[in-house]
């Protein structure tokens, strides 16, 4: 699998260079970004714009992927679906389950906005504890 890894501050940018999203793909995909979890730039934004079509299990690997970062107070959006790729994820009943942002710009914000989400909630939970006590 030909992917292009670009890592900025607070996240890493994942841009598959295949048109088609197999399986085994996907599972390559997922052991590249999985490490990104435990690192400094935990947060993930998979830039599909490449990617023509994508098959069932491709598309399952994908949410479980979102499902184990955010599990792992960690962002991971997907970017720059084309719609034939949007349309299988509907059908799948995955799209409301994925994060997914018309542009790399748009999830750069979702993934700032969720860290800053993540910071506040650790504070209340902080600040709830103290006072708890």
């Amino acid at each position: 699998m030909k992917v292009k890894i670009d890592t900025k501050e607070k996240f890493t940018v994942i841009t598959p260079e295949e048109e088609n999203l197999s399986a085994n793909i996907a599972a390559e995909l997922s052991e590249t970004a999985i490490p990104f979890i435990h690192s400094h730039t935990k947060n993930v934004v998979l830039n599909v714009k490449q990617v023509a079509t994508i098959d069932d299990m491709a598309a399952e690997q994908l949410a479980k992927l979102q499902q184990l970062f955010y599990e792992n107070n960690a962002s991971f959006v997907i970017c720059e679906v084309q719609n034939c790729i949007e349309q299988k994820l509907d059908e799948l009943e995955l799209l409301e389950y994925l994060n997914i942002t018309p542009t790399e710009s748009e999830a750069w914000d979702i993934v700032q906005m969720e860290e800053i989400e993540r910071e506040l909630l650790d504070n209340d939970d902080a600040e709830f504890n103290t006072h708890a006590e």
